[in-house]
């Protein structure tokens, strides 16, 4: 049984959680993040630590999750999240320019993918971008859709992975 539910949650300085007709609206430095309260969660705030309680027991398997989606805002509005992204491959890069992200990955064309609002790509070089910003599925799901552009095939490694993945190789046709 996961006991993540009943896990306090740290609010830090400068941070705030609001809680209003079933809406909880975090607000930090980096910006604000709403999220709806699950159905069956209550939450319950003192001084600086957030728990969140149950009302019945059909709340028990949302309980974990409103937990982490909570720990994950106060994470998003101070420190932020980050996906590195790296493209391998003869000829394959990226370009950023303004919110659009330009790929070259071996196709006939060039992939133009926009950038969503709250969302920022920095390019450090032309085989490497890093995706910022303060929702940590916003910036998830971007990365995981740049990265379905051209998947890591297993033979030479080519495509574009993220930046700690590790590729498991595998051996070709031998010679006969």
């Amino acid at each position: 049984m996961s006991r993540i539910g009943y896990r306090r949650i740290e609010v830090p300085e400068g941070v705030s959680v609001t809680e209003e007709n079933n809406i909880v609206t975090v607000t930090g430095p980096k910006g604000s993040l709403s999220q709806v309260m699950l159905k069956g969660i209550s939450m319950k705030q003192e001084e600086n630590h957030i728990t969140l309680e149950r009302e019945n027991e059909a709340a028990k398997a949302m309980h974990g999750t409103m937990n982490a989606l909570l720990q994950n805002m106060i994470i998003g509005v101070t420190k932020g999240y980050e996906k590195a992204l790296e493209i391998v491959g003869v000829g394959y890069r990226f370009n950023v320019s303004g919110s659009k992200l330009t790929i070259n990955a071996g196709y006939s064309h060039p992939v133009v993918m926009e950038v969503p609002k709250g969302l920022t790509v920095e390019s450090p070089s032309n085989t490497e971008i890093v995706i910022k910003g303060i929702d940590k599925v916003l910036v998830g799901e971007f990365a995981a859709n740049v990265r379905k552009v051209r998947k890591p095939e297993p033979y030479k490694g080519k495509g574009i992975r993220y930046k700690d993945e590790h590729i498991r190789r595998k051996e070709g046709k031998k010679a006969a």
